[in-house]
C-alpha cells in the first residue's frame, strides 16, 4: 500500500489528468453511452485491480457513464485504472465529478448525531460524520457552533467539485440568482446563499488565498 500524499502531490504526478480530488476521494468519470459499455468497463478495472486495491475502489455504473472513486489518493492506480478505460476506447470527463455533503450545525454534536444516524440508517466516522454504507446517498455531517444563530438556517448542502470548475460553477449559482455570502476561505470554499437565504457551499481541495 503506498504512503498517504498530498492532494496536491497527487495532481503534480504525470499521467492522472483524468483525476480530481473531491474531499477526501479522487474521483474520475468515463462517459460511455451504454450499461454494455459501461459494465465493459467495469469489468477491465477488476482486472488491474490488487488484492489490496479492491477495498479503495468504489465504481458507480450508470447507463451514462461510469464514475471511479478512490479512498486513498493513488496515482499508480490512477494510472492503471485511466489505462483501463483509455483501452477501451473511453476518454474522461474530469468536469463531471462531483461529490455532495449535508451539512448541519450544531451547539451539541454528541446531543444529535445519534438521531440523525438512526434517520438516515448511516454509519459513522469519528464524531461528527456520517456515512450511507452502500455509498449511494450524500455524506451528512456536523459542523461545530460556539453560540446559537437564529439569524441563518442551521442546514446547508456542502459541494465539492475539480479546482479548475469551482469558480465556474460559483458564476453560474450567482447568476441563476443566488449571492454571495462569503468567500473567505476562496478557492478552498465559497458561502453561497439562495433569494431566500438558503445556503450552500461550493469546495475545492485548494488552500485559501492569502491576504
Amino acid at each position: 500500500m503506498t504512503e498517504p500524499i498530498s492532494a496536491g502531490q497527487f495532481h503534480a504526478a504525470d499521467g492522472v489528468e483524468d483525476w480530481r480530488s473531491l474531499y477526501h476521494v479522487v474521483t474520475a468519470y468515463f462517459p460511455t453511452g451504454s450499461l454494455r459499455r459501461g459494465i465493459a468497463l467495469a469489468d477491465r478495472i477488476g482486472q488491474v485491480l490488487g488484492e489490496a486495491d479492491e477495498q479503495d475502489v468504489t465504481i458507480d455504473l450508470r447507463h451514462s457513464g461510469v464514475t471511479v472513486s478512490l479512498r486513498r489518493r493513488d496515482a499508480d492506480l490512477a494510472r492503471r485504472i485511466s489505462a483501463a478505460a483509455a483501452g477501451l476506447g473511453l476518454t474522461a470527463d474530469p468536469a463531471a465529478v462531483q461529490v455532495v455533503n449535508i451539512t448541519l450545525d450544531a451547539l451539541t454534536g454528541a446531543d444529535v448525531l445519534p438521531f440523525w444516524r438512526a434517520v438516515l440508517g448511516y454509519g459513522q466516522i469519528g464524531d461528527d460524520y456520517l456515512y450511507d454504507p452502500a455509498r449511494r446517498g450524500p455524506g451528512f455531517g456536523l459542523q461545530q457552533m460556539t453560540a446559537a444563530r437564529p439569524d441563518r438556517n442551521r442546514m446547508h448542502v456542502d459541494v465539492a467539485v475539480p479546482h479548475d470548475q469551482a469558480e465556474a460553477r460559483v458564476a453560474a449559482a450567482l447568476a441563476a440568482g443566488g449571492h454571495l455570502v462569503s468567500d473567505e476561505h476562496a478557492p478552498r470554499w465559497w458561502t453561497l446563499a439562495d433569494p431566500e437565504g438558503n445556503e450552500a457551499c461550493i469546495a475545492t481541495w485548494l488552500a485559501p488565498r492569502r491576504t
